[in-house]
């Protein structure tokens, strides 16, 4: 027969098990079809019907036509700023970080011994920020700058002195995207945002905090000193905004007495994607070093007593204090801010200063020869971003300044222009050409080269940097382009990734990142574009957007969607906040009581308080699911006041509770809202819907269903998606609108979030289409009964369904090991000896393993990993037997690394290769450990979060 008419489907690529393997698993599971194991697993009132989407695309089929899509954005010069620029990203790094999947397939380092590499380059990163703003406390990133200056202000709230005190100052000239998420969050806990041009006038008994901006949106640099001086001693703290490359010039924030610094690194090396993803960063002084959101990478020792590095303190706060949490952040941006600490180190600090002076040199010149033109700049000191006044001749300056493919900021009668790393000469030569042609002039009367010879200071001499950054030996080693690709790699070496062996982390969903979804990331036409360009120009954007809104909506069986909210918790978020501005809208908005079961994420409860609702715990019962008694009750005491539930489905059990839609129902009768958790959406994609269920509002993690990679940690999308009637209320944006007057204001600062990434799941849904992303869920959910059914002998499964399956994940109990001493840790650091990254440990059960195998691994893995357990759990016997001592054993000290095991003292009871070999299949294929056992004590009652000295590593061994 001819081949004329076949094609290769990227569902073969996909999902891992071949047809013959599916069939093997069938057999094993005593089912004769998916279809069967499928009746048993999902509930048949919840099965909707096949999925409406466009026919699926082959990988080359789909590069070709996103392409088209691609071309259809302009990308001009763009010198809008307001917090986003043009870079230039090094190749070394675009090539071996960006592209590369030993960097972005690796998950959130919550096992630090097999994450030493990304650890390191994430204490780069706190390294070089403290550095920077002058301060001692450095986080590992936050989602944007606008969502970490909210993050600063209610750090700053919740320590203010004066608890009558609740104003929060901000100065008029702020980015106007950072002041719309600050009055987004402030509103559930009544903080008054109050703008002013500040003085020390302003400084109020009701003022609690001030928010400066430095240089501020319009470009002025101003000395503060003073301000924050007599702030200080009315007992009101400062927070600060800072570019992060002005701080190469201009005297850190923490030299004049900020107490938070925060930002974007997004300059160093990071491409704006039309919005994002981009890393900001949060630097505070030690004092608030308990009180920081988000992670903080800090310095240790081994088991041997050697250098290491742990996430401390803040590590998944929200799952340890839930609706007391002070965040509810769970994504990082480690990725972007991994990138952004390898552009410091690949520059060093003279490189670093040097681009900074060029920068300002260029906007010191594009200043003197446009006023040569008779125009008036507005700000006397500045470092890249000038403020021309042009009165009714704006319009006009705009369209000349199209005509010639450049952007500039317009805001009333002025123009502002933004200088950045990628501005040359000639470029200031045609900005001048354009402003001289509306004065009705030639630029040739402006003598551009004459004036670069002469340039004058336009920043105070008493706001010149004076002191050192970035003099740890990691940023002045690396400078040759060798160097660097080097110390790149010895990084990536000391990482597990998906590069390795399966993730099989419950509700994380660790599975493929198809190189074809990733390729478009990087294409200019996508990478350059700035969030406030024109919509004439962001054409290929807005298709693509369009599409992947209406693919989603058809898939969660919802209305819409919006891209904003820019990682899972941040969707939580929002979906709490939509839900309150519709019951505002019908009189309702003293309903504030949200329903969250105990089972839940943590970050449920911790949104929940973020959004200003009080959270009521609802019973689970003995296997797992929704005590729907106990919920009917909660639900009847609170009617008045019912504001939502929070339901995560299938469960974090990982069952699909039967009684779904009639908790659903239950919640509707009592005038409340059904907020689902998406992170177990990889269960549902063709099976059912949380539409169809009966969910009002529901994220997705884009991150996991639907193919963004986990990055080390981040970037993640958290978008939302709503029924017909909570439509009119999704996010805005103060810049660029994106929904109707009635939308609440935005959680995050881009008006599409972290958009270049939105293409992976755009391309991943093309080319999977209606049946291959049906059978992708099947896939799933028969990978995760296999591993089941193989393991329930040796570790007892928690929760299972009406007919003994599993959804996408199970629970296996661990606890009873601890009668022997052996804890659910010392399994998880045992499977990195079998070169395995632990499933999620103690989550949501204490001493448990919670595995999730995903669609994307093959029978022959699944063995792998089973037999890496079932090997482990004869290792426990040996223990509960008695043969092998319950303190000096292979899993106590586990893992094992190569030095470990050819120290010519080895004086254990066991032997090295049960140490290091355990099974036959590492001798062709061994992932090693770098550092033993972390200390985790240690670490956080001696916080470390930047490069130490190198002579304090020699204090640490000793």
């Amino acid at each position: 027969m001819s081949n004329i008419f076949y094609s290769e489907k990227f569902e073969d690529r996909h999902n891992g098990p071949r047809t013959t393997e599916v069939d093997e698993m069938l057999n094993f599971l005593g089912v004769s079809s998916l279809d069967e194991l499928i009746e048993q697993t999902v509930p048949a009132p919840i099965r909707r019907k096949a999925l409406r989407l466009p026919a699926p695309l082959s990988e080359v089929a789909y590069l070709e036509r996103v392409n088209q899509i691609a071309e259809k954005n302009k990308v001009f010069k763009s010198f809008i700023g307001q917090g986003y620029y043009n870079v230039v990203l090094p190749g070394v790094i675009q090539r071996n970080v960006f592209e590369n999947p030993g960097w972005y397939t690796q998950y959130t380092p919550y096992q630090a011994e097999i994450a030493q590499g990304r650890l390191q380059a994430l204490l780069n990163f706190q390294t070089m920020v403290s550095d920077l703003t002058g301060l001692e406390i450095v986080n590992a990133s936050l989602l944007d700058e606008a969502t970490a200056a909210a993050e600063a202000m209610f750090m700053l709230f919740n320590a203010r002195k004066n608890k009558e005190a609740r104003t929060f100052l901000v100065s008029s000239d702020i980015f106007p995207q950072t002041l719309d998420v600050l009055h987004t969050r402030a509103l559930p806990f009544g903080v008054e945002i109050r703008t002013a041009d500040i003085s020390a006038s302003d400084l109020a008994d009701d003022v609690f905090a001030l928010f400066l901006q430095y240089p501020a949106a319009s470009g002025s640099v101003a000395d503060y000193r003073a301000l924050v001086s007599a702030a200080s001693e009315k007992g009101i703290t400062t927070a600060v905004a800072a570019d992060l490359m002005s701080l190469a010039l201009l005297t850190p924030p923490g030299e004049w007495g900020a107490d938070v610094v925060v930002g974007n690194s997004q300059r160093f090396g990071v491409p704006m994607g039309f919005g994002g993803p981009h890393a900001a960063y949060f630097a505070t002084k030690d004092a608030y070093k308990r009180s920081i959101p988000g992670r903080i990478i800090g310095v240790t020792s081994d088991s041997s007593g050697n250098y290491a590095l742990r996430m401390a303190l803040q590590t998944r706060e929200q799952h340890i204090r839930r609706d007391k949490a002070s965040s509810n952040i769970c994504t990082a941006q480690a990725l972007l801010a991994i990138m952004a600490s390898f552009y410091a180190v690949y520059h060093g600090p003279q490189g670093i200063k040097n681009i900074a002076s060029r920068i300002h040199d260029l906007t010191r010149l594009a200043d003197q020869a446009i006023q040569a033109l008779g125009y008036k700049q507005l700000n006397a000191n500045y470092f890249d971003t000038l403020r021309f006044e042009v009165g009714e001749q704006a319009g006009t300056l705009k369209g000349e300044a199209l005509d010639n493919n450049l952007n500039f900021f317009y805001q009333d009668q002025f123009v502002g222009i933004s200088i950045d790393e990628t501005t040359t000469f000639e470029d200031i030569k045609t900005i001048v050409k354009v402003f001289a042609r509306i004065k009705g002039k030639n630029a040739n009367d402006v003598d551009v080269e004459a004036i670069a010879e002469q340039l004058e200071q336009a920043i105070p001499a008493d706001l010149v940097r004076q002191s050192d950054y970035l003099t740890h030996p990691v940023f002045n080693s690396y400078h040759s382009e060798s160097e660097m690709l080097r110390y790149i790699k010895s990084l990536e070496a000391k990482d597990l990734s998906l590069c390795h062996s399966m993730i099989p982390l419950g509700s994380c969903t660790m599975k493929l990142n198809a190189t074809s979804e990733m390729i478009p990331v990087t294409w200019a036409r996508f990478g350059s574009l700035h969030p406030f360009a024109p919509v004439d120009q962001t054409s290929g954007y807005m298709q693509l957007l369009d599409e992947l809104n209406q693919w989603l909506a058809e898939i969660t069986g919802f209305a819409k969607m919006s891209f904003q909210p820019n990682s899972g918790a941040q969707g939580e978020y929002a979906g709490l906040m939509v839900i309150q501005a519709y019951l505002e809208s019908k009189g309702q908005g003293h309903r504030n009581i949200c329903l969250i079961p105990a089972s839940a994420h943590g970050t449920n409860p911790a949104s929940a308080s973020m959004a200003g609702l009080k959270v009521v715990v609802v019973k689970c019962d003995e296997r797992g699911n929704i005590d729907v008694a106990d919920l009917k009750a909660r639900a009847e005491e609170h009617s008045e006041n019912l504001h939502s539930l929070m339901v995560t489905y299938p469960s974090t059990h990982g069952v699909f509770e039967e009684p779904i839609i009639e908790i659903c129902n239950t919640i509707h009768e009592h005038g409340g809202q059904v907020y689902m958790d998406g992170a177990n959406m990889n269960a549902q994609v063709g099976l059912t819907s949380p539409g169809f269920i009966g969910a009002d509002v529901c994220h997705l993690n884009l991150h996991k269903t639907f193919c963004i990679p986990h990055g080390g940690g981040g970037p993640g999308m958290g978008p939302i998606g709503v029924a017909e009637h909570l439509v009119p209320f999704l996010p805005n944006h103060s810049v660029v609108p994106v929904s109707g007057k009635e939308g609440i204001t935005a959680v995050s600062a881009a008006p599409y979030g972290s958009t270049s990434i939105l293409v992976i799941p755009h391309a991943y849904i093309a080319m999977m289409g209606s049946k291959g992303l049906t059978n992708a869920t099947q896939i799933a959910i028969l990978n995760a009964n296999y591993i089941k059914a193989r393991l329930e002998e040796h570790y007892p499964v928690l929760y299972a369904g009406a007919n003994g399956r599993c959804a996408h994940e199970m629970i296996l109990d661990c606890r009873n090991f601890k009668n022997v001493g052996i804890e659910v840790a010392d399994i998880a650091k045992r499977l990195m000896d079998y070169g395995f990254h632990a499933p999620t440990v103690s989550f949501p059960v204490a001493g448990t393993l919670m595995v999730e195998p995903t669609e994307s691994e093959s029978k022959a893995e699944l063995d792998r990993f089973c037999d890496a357990l079932i090997a482990i759990r004869a290792e426990i016997a040996l223990v509960e037997s008695g043969e092998v001592d319950a303190k000096t054993n292979v899993l106590k000290n586990a893992p094992h690394t190569a030095q470990v095991v050819i120290d010519d003292a080895w004086d254990r009871p066991y032997s090295r290769q049960q140490a290091a070999y355990p099974l036959a299949y590492l001798r062709n294929n061994k992932f090693w450990p770098t550092v033993g056992r972390v200390n985790e004590s240690q670490g956080d009652r001696t916080l470390i979060c930047s490069c130490p000295p190198i002579e304090a590593y020699a204090e640490l061994e000793a």
